[in-house]
């Protein structure tokens, strides 16, 4: 068979326009596609199977097959060559399907009788949408050049799927964006909300993926390239005080820019009947795709540098800017792919939730939703591409679930969930100002973490008897370089002003793991949980940690301070540390600057070793405060990033729960001050175990407080112990069990 030319693809593109462009129902239009293209290859047979929900492919039209097949046959993701070209997103061409791995024979669509098979998956932006197929009796493979004039259709495809081009009634396709979705996501932070839908990237829309005039489009596309080149170039000459790191990105999106092999793919694409704009979103759409399935590091930054200057030639070629002056929403839960904490910041707390679809539960963006005690659902695959501005949407948090355009049903039973926990809140406020005191007469101290000036008000209204955890490093990441002393001093002194007099304990700063500084080089590490962070950086980088202290002492001016060093794995850390504390001290002394009245210098317990350290240095340190989230992942060797292995252990495992009490009896012993700081210490059922193991101060976030305290003043914290001793006496491997059933008993 002659292979098909540039011209015969422009001509086929040129017959779909004109197929668009009828005022026919939407399966008629697709009828007539599947005929047009089956026509152009000179195939007997051309379907199109497009995503019924996000599992299933449906035939929604054939040239070829029975018809009687349209609308009734469906393939799970990944059965069947067509269902392995739409999990794959990977084109599958053979001459003979019956043998392909992974096959599928579909009786009722009478295609046994085709040998060749070819699949090319309809993409857009890395959103799977369905897969365009051809078959012919005659064994051969589709050469090169029909298969490009197949991806050329099947971007078309995909841009009219997009705009609702086959929508209509009877057996047609129902409109995107218009039917109730739910994504199955991952807990960021509980709680539960109603809201409209905020697009943090507002979709660009290309309402002319096929072009009439191929030379114009040309220069359209030459002439954008032109105008994005100059603008990176612009930004690097001028900006004076840019630091290396945005310097290094800028250059790989020039260089992106400067590419003759993209250029030459887009031109090509131009050539054979796509707008400029479909030219460019083709590119992008495979550079997602492709990110999935990178598994090197480097690969995926670029292949996300490629996507990220598509964007911005697209928004050159539409016009269509980044702010499209979509008015932010009465209740608006952002949207989107993933953001920094810097951006999310400016935001402010007008947000009432946040879905991204990806993120991680360690990651800026929960660290702030976390401060500000809004839902946040991450790794909702596919809610970017889906969600339109103005949405309804309703947002799980308890269960790491977003609910997208609802039903009448959904939005009744969310809607009584949340006048629930509304009614227990107004429960909570009524002993907002009672001790967490257990009916055998134990008091717990609930403490509240905090991050941003915001968190402070949180301290009166959520009845916290003080801050247990403030997170210093919040004001690093959000800047573009580092922060003065002056600044953090200020800040310091703020947050003290704020507390009334309530114990603040300030973490020095936890940079590393999932937390890097834009402006600082960053290490490429093979496990950096358990890499160069925390107290590590502040040993080996000395300047930034005597300027945290310095700026620490200032704000104190005087008054009474706590000070507590991260990831501190061996005694030896924490002198070095608290000697850097007596230095900085000391020049402050000499520079005549006002002392703290009194310094508490304490200790995050997060590392097992620490647990096991010398009888000295739990005489040594003035306090100290489990770091319950760094410290369970590492007692279980299960990163808490990992979504398969960390949901696995409980943390009323016996075991866990028995290496807890040690700590806390190591502490009695030497008469130091323990606290318990968490996700942990901010649920009640496990609040409850740890305080009957001995723990008397729990940090949580400040919605926490209530709930925990609800429940400490309706129970006997020995009784707890009882039950807890039980499970272990049993040889269980978790204390969950029986905690509920004595609590459940107590009604």
């Amino acid at each position: 068979m002659p292979e098909r030319t540039e011209t015969e693809s422009r001509k086929l593109l040129g017959r779909l326009r004109a197929a668009l462009a009828e005022t026919t129902a939407g399966q008629a239009r697709l009828d007539r596609i599947v005929a047009l293209i089956a026509e152009s290859m000179q195939t007997e047979v051309c379907s199109i199977y497009l995503f019924r929900d996000a599992e299933t492919l449906e035939l929604c039209a054939t040239r070829g097959l029975e018809s009687a097949s349209v609308h009734k046959t469906r393939l799970r993701l990944g059965e069947g060559l067509v269902g392995r070209t739409a999990r794959t997103r990977q084109i599958v061409n053979t001459a003979n399907a019956p043998a392909a791995r992974g096959f599928r024979y579909m009786p009722e669509t009478g295609e046994e009788r085709y040998s060749s098979f070819c699949g090319i998956p309809i993409q857009r932006l890395g959103d799977a949408l369905g897969v365009l197929v051809v078959q012919s009796r005659a064994a051969r493979e589709f050469t090169a050049d029909e298969v490009y004039a197949l991806e050329v259709v099947a971007m078309v495809l995909a841009e009219m799927t997009e705009l609702g081009a086959f929508v209509g009634d009877g057996a047609a396709l129902s409109a995107r964006h218009q039917q109730p979705v739910m994504f199955r996501g991952t807990v960021g932070q509980e709680g539960a909300v109603e809201g409209r839908v905020y697009l943090h990237e507002p979709r660009v829309v290309v309402t002319n993926p096929i072009s009439d005039d191929p030379d114009r489009e040309l220069i359209r596309l030459r002439e954008a390239v032109d105008t994005l080149r100059r603008t990176l170039d612009d930004i690097l000459a001028t900006a004076t005080s840019i630091d290396p790191e945005q310097a290094q990105v800028l250059d790989a999106y020039r260089m992106f820019a400067n590419s003759r092999s993209w250029m030459r793919r887009m031109e090509d694409d131009v050539a054979n009947g796509l707008s400029a704009e479909a030219a460019v979103e083709k590119e992008q759409s495979l550079a997602r795709s492709r990110m999935g399935q990178a598994g090197d590091p480097y690969l995926r930054d670029r292949l996300h540098d490629l996507d990220d200057i598509s964007n911005r030639l697209l928004r050159i070629l539409t016009g269509q800017g980044q702010d499209t002056g979509a008015a932010m929403p009465d209740n608006p839960v952002l949207v989107a792919r993933n953001i920094g904490p810097g951006e999310l910041l400016e935001y402010g707390k007008a947000l009432r939730g946040i879905v991204l679809q990806e993120g991680s539960v360690g990651s800026h963006a929960a660290i702030v939703a976390r401060a500000w005690a809004i839902p946040l659902v991450i790794h909702a695959e596919g809610i970017a591409t889906e969600a339109l501005n103005g949405d309804t949407i309703l947002v799980d948090g308890d269960q790491g679930i977003a609910h997208l355009r609802p039903d009448e049903a959904v939005k009744k039973a969310f809607g009584e969930k949340i006048a629930m926990q509304a009614r227990a809140q107004e429960r909570y406020v009524s002993i907002r100002d009672l001790p967490a005191q257990a009916l055998c007469g134990s008091t717990v101290a609930l403490h509240m973490n905090a991050g941003l000036m915001a968190d402070l008000p949180s301290l009166q209204g959520s009845g916290a008897e003080g801050v247990g955890l403030f997170r210093t490093e919040l004001q690093f990441l959000v800047r573009n370089q580092m922060p003065r002393r002056a600044e953090l001093s200020a800040l310091y002194a703020r947050v003290l002003d704020a507390a009334q007099g309530k114990r603040v304990a300030f973490r020095t700063l936890d940079i590393g793991s999932d937390k890097v500084l834009s402006y600082m080089k960053p290490n490429d590490e093979p496990n950096p949980a358990m890499g160069w962070r925390a107290i590590r950086v502040g040993l080996d980088k000395p300047g930034v940690l005597r300027m945290q202290l310095q700026a620490l002492i200032r704000a104190a001016a005087g008054r009474p301070i706590s000070v507590m060093f991260p990831f501190i794995a061996q005694a030896d850390e924490f002198r070095a540390a608290r000697a850097e504390w007596d230095k900085a001290l000391a020049r402050e002394r000499i520079l005549g600057h006002p002392l703290p009245e009194r310094a508490e210098i304490g200790a995050m317990l997060e590392t097992p070793s620490l647990a096991f350290a010398s009888e000295t240095f739990f005489g040594e340190v003035d306090f100290l405060s489990v770091g319950g989230n760094d410290l369970k992942q590492f007692f279980f060797a299960a990163d808490r990033e990992n979504e398969r292995v960390r949901r696995r252990y409980d943390t009323l495992d016996t075991g866990f729960l028995t290496f807890l009490e040690s700590i806390v009896a190591r502490c009695d012993r030497a008469g130091t001050p323990l606290s318990f700081c968490g996700e942990d210490a901010g649920r009640p059922v496990e609040a409850l175990a740890l305080a009957a193991l001995g723990f008397r101060m729990l940090s949580m976030r400040p919605a926490s407080v209530g709930p925990v305290k609800h429940l400490l003043r309706r129970v006997r914290l020995d009784e707890a112990r009882a039950v807890i001793d039980a499970a272990r006496a049993a040889g269980e491997q978790s204390a969950r069990g029986r905690l509920m059933d004595w609590l459940g008993g107590l009604g």
